[in-house]
């Protein structure tokens, strides 16, 4: 896990590679790929569960 001075060593370097004005953009799309990522494996884990549960009947 990274720890707070590790976290601002990042940013940092992130606003020095894409200037200011590209951060909201940037964290938009990292924020619309969590919420794919999650929405994908809540999908597979519903899906799991749907299939252990009719093979147990």
């Amino acid at each position: 896990m990274l720890g707070p001075t590790e976290w601002i060593l990042i940013a940092l370097i992130v606003i020095v590679l894409f200037g200011g004005k590209k951060i909201p953009e940037l964290a938009r799309g990292l924020g619309k790929g969590i919420r794919e990522f999650k929405s994908a494996k809540n999908q597979i884990k519903d899906e799991i569960e749907n299939n252990s549960d009719s093979d147990s009947k």
